[in-house]
């Protein structure tokens, strides 16, 4: 009679069950307003169920207003409840999983299957277990005190740097400390100076905001500071690695920098991404040091462990913590702390600094792997960019013009691979250059994904395979 049956068999109880089909039918319009309901007893031996479980349905429907009644008199429809919307069928591609790649030089991959999972999951369960009851409150905004303060001895051991731990603040990664940084330094039209190219995706967090894009190029060592706009603004750098070139920027240059940004009363917003993995030397001292007072300093743990952990931190000068404070509550008010309270365990017992030690010997052997690849298969007609760091190399080919449609047409042939072009904002400038992701990958994979994509460009016009040195 209802135009509806119970279905016994599914998790949904029986009392929510009845609800929805009587909601269904009086939001349609389809039970119209004034018109009764049948008693709960009747409607108990129709459905062969208990008067309870209907009662309990007519609760939830009264609570909701979507009927009324009064004692005495039979249970009806609500005035003006009724919508009569029409459900579309909307036609659903079906998700097919893809093909695997034939070859995955992606940019930003840590190797994952070197990750100590077990040590890991050890760590979070001691952190887990010994955590107070305080923890599983609001904990604040800036993160917890322990993390904190082993970042702090973390960059002082690594790179020298001496920060109180006041000043440092967890985020969710470094996308996200963009996007608060956007919000927290934002002006009516405000500008954002940038290098060029640059990271194109962190970018969106200052265009989303609505900053102008000041672009300045850079060169084989970084921003090319004499090129600066002379206009107020925050400047967005990759000073220890240049993304996606993969210069070091001299000291003068930033001296150069920091001059401007005191002299136009802006900061420099600083991502330092992967500068842990430096191959010759140690790792570059983050511009920061030079003056806390006019940088911002975003560090991220994503590419030195993994990706999934979203834990990242910036280092704030005095004067922008109380509005970052502010920002963070009234957005998404902490990161959960049962990551942080493990990662600071990870980072106290020295664990971290092994695994850092452990993986980058191994990507200097890829970083190597990738160079005996690149001269095996494109002989002398490349050149390498960048310093000896990182997960990527930025190559540039002889010859060779990749279009804007050159990314899309590498996918759908399986090759996973991204040109500089995509990542510059004034086009056709880097347009011989491509970027390797190696991190990830295995010798092997390296030297077979190079084979591949050798015979893709030879396919496509984009190279002679006669004026090349053959494969091993």
């Amino acid at each position: 009679m209802w135009g509806f049956e119970l279905r016994r068999e599914i998790e949904v109880p029986l009392k929510r069950q009845i609800y929805l089909a009587i909601k269904e039918q009086i939001v349609a319009g389809k039970l119209r307003a004034g018109e009764a309901l049948p008693s709960t007893r009747q409607l108990a031996e129709e459905l062969k169920i208990s008067r309870n479980t209907v009662n309990e349905a007519f609760d939830m429907l009264l609570a909701e207003g979507f009927v009324v009644s009064r004692q005495g008199a039979p249970t009806r429809i609500a005035e003006g409840v009724a919508v009569h919307t029409e459900k579309k069928e909307v036609a659903r591609q079906r998700e097919e999983q893809p093909l695997p790649l034939l070859a995955d030089f992606r940019t930003g991959q840590p190797e994952l299957r070197r990750f100590p999972n077990y040590l890991w999951q050890q760590i979070s369960i001691k952190a887990c277990r010994e955590m107070s009851n305080d923890m599983l409150g609001y904990t604040g905004p800036q993160g917890l005190p322990s993390l904190r303060f082993e970042i702090s001895s973390w960059l002082y051991r690594s790179k020298g740097l001496v920060v109180d731990p006041l000043d440092i603040f967890i985020t969710a990664g470094a996308t996200h400390a963009l996007s608060v940084i956007a919000h927290l330094l934002y002006r009516q039209d405000q500008a954002i100076i940038v290098e060029d190219p640059t990271n194109i995706e962190m970018l969106q967090s200052f265009i989303n905001k609505g900053y102008q894009v000041k672009r300045v190029p850079v060169d084989e060592f970084g921003l090319l500071t004499d090129k600066l706009p002379r206009i107020s603004g925050p400047v967005y750098v990759t000073p220890s690695h240049q993304f996606p070139l993969g210069g070091i920027l001299p000291a003068d240059r930033r001296a150069a920098l920091i001059r401007f940004a005191r002299e136009n009363d802006s900061y420099i917003v600083e991502d330092d991404y992967d500068s842990e993995f430096r191959y010759e030397g140690d790792p570059v001292s983050p511009l920061y040091a030079v003056d806390p007072d006019r940088v911002i300093y975003i560090g991220t743990f994503s590419k030195v462990l993994f990706p999934a952990l979203r834990i990242g931190y910036v280092i704030l000068p005095h004067c922008l913590q109380e509005r970052w404070r502010y920002l963070r509550t009234h957005t998404d008010v902490q990161n959960p702390p049962f990551e942080q309270e493990a990662l600071a365990e990870f980072l106290r017992t020295r664990k971290f600094d092994r695994h850092i030690r452990s993986m980058r010997k191994l990507y200097r052997e890829r970083r190597q792997a990738l160079l005996t690849a690149l001269k095996a298969s494109f002989g002398d007609r490349w050149r390498l960019w960048g310093d000896a760091a990182g997960l990527h190399l930025a190559v540039e080919f002889e010859d060779m013009q990749f279009d804007p449609s050159f990314k899309d047409m590498c996918r759908s042939n399986r090759i996973r691979i991204t040109p500089v072009e995509y990542h510059a904002i004034a086009k056709g400038l880097h347009a011989n250059k491509l970027l390797f992701g190696y991190g990830h990958l295995e010798p092997q994979q390296i030297e077979d994904g190079l084979a591949v994509l050798k015979e893709f460009l030879i396919a496509r016009g984009y190279m002679s395979s006669a004026r090349l040195a053959p494969l091993k």
